[in-house]
């Protein structure tokens, strides 16, 4: 029987409403939060049996043996579509020039983003959006597939799983790093689709390029070249464009 739901969560200020959107759904339930691996690990064998796992936007990989050991099994919930798995989805769908994105609700396996699919939402990528925006837009997509598959994550009943597969490449920390470093011959075109996708500090990771062996490292990008409207008076003139213009700063 279905007792109890750990909620493993990437911020501990989602917790409260996750928790009582299921609670209202199977008053029964007892939950137990989760937000770091030591607290994973710490579950008791029992607490597991009887226990469903439901990660929601957190980096911590739940290890096989605690999979296994779950009664009720385990969801997860990928803020990126089934085309793209792994790391910083939003961050590869951009720089792939994308039209559409989304977010994902997945069993897991011990292979992170490769389980049974249970539920997608899919949305049209808009055409001057950045990262961080996308990413907001994706965020919310994945809380309303939360709710709208909460019913059935709150039963003891295993969720159906849906006839779509993982596509793509898995994107990896690594990858992440090497598409910010920049070539020193990158063309114009290569910078700016690199710095539109990479450019926000994600994880402390910044576009870098290396010029007669010092470091370069991206810490602004603002766009250039095509003149705004012709601004009130008294009002200092600003540019606006399409392409981006990094400002570096020399690493440490």
């Amino acid at each position: 029987m279905l007792r109890e739901i750990l909620l493993l969560t990437g911020q501990a200020s989602q917790q409260l409403a996750l928790t009582r959107l299921l609670h209202a759904h199977n008053p029964a339930l007892s939950f137990r939060c989760v937000v770091t691996a030591e607290q994973l690990h710490a579950t008791d064998p029992a607490t597991l049996h009887s226990s469903r796992l439901l990660s929601f936007t957190s980096g911590i990989i739940v290890p096989g043996r605690i999979l296994h050991a779950l009664g009720h099994g385990a969801y997860n919930f990928h803020p990126g579509p089934p085309d793209y798995p792994g790391w910083a989805p939003a961050h590869f769908a951009l720089y792939d020039g994308a039209a559409e994105f989304g977010a994902t609700a997945h069993q897991m396996i011990e292979r992170v983003d490769e389980g049974p699919i249970v539920g997608v939402e899919r949305f049209r990528i808009a055409e001057a959006i950045g990262v961080r925006e996308l990413e907001q837009i994706a965020f919310v997509r994945l809380a309303f597939l939360f709710w709208r598959l909460s019913s059935r994550l709150a039963a003891r009943e295993p969720l159906p799983v849906l006839p779509i597969r993982w596509s793509g490449t898995k994107s990896t920390r690594r990858m992440y790093a090497e598409m910010c470093r920049l070539p020193a011959d990158v063309t114009k075109e290569e910078m700016a689709r690199r710095i539109r996708a990479f450019s926000d500090d994600f994880r402390g990771i910044h576009p870098t390029i290396n010029i007669h062996g010092f470091d370069f490292r991206c810490v602004d990008a603002a766009p250039v070249d095509r003149p705004a409207a012709r601004p009130a008076a008294n009002t200092p003139p600003a540019i606006h464009g399409t392409d981006a213009a990094p400002s570096f700063a020399m690493s440490a």
